[in-house]
């Protein structure tokens, strides 16, 4: 895994499509979704290869966290979402794949 240290969330991501990660994620409960491939991903058909995490200046509240992903399937791209209080609820393998 990748352990390169960017300021900003916006810098993460410019490096990250340049690399070819340029398909964007939804997170689901159960999965990854890609709504411009009209695909999902389940936890066993995709890698995260990088975690890149962000908090917020003024707020401890406002963190996010961009993860590079890759499948098998061909398909690069990231995942942004936030952790903490706005968490979104996924199960329990989900948190697996996705915890770092």
């Amino acid at each position: 895994m990748k352990t390169q240290r960017f300021s900003t969330m916006v810098e993460t991501l410019n490096n990250l499509r340049e690399r070819g990660y340029t398909v964007d994620f939804n997170l689901k409960s159960t999965c990854l979704e890609c709504p411009q491939l009209h695909m999902e991903l389940k936890p066993e058909e995709f890698e995260i290869d990088e975690v890149h995490r962000f908090e917020g200046a003024s707020n401890p509240d406002d963190n996010s966290v961009v993860y590079a992903v890759s499948s098998d399937k061909g398909v690069k791209g990231v995942l942004v979402d936030a952790y903490g209080v706005y968490a979104d609820a996924v199960t329990s393998e989900m948190a697996r794949k996705l915890r770092r």
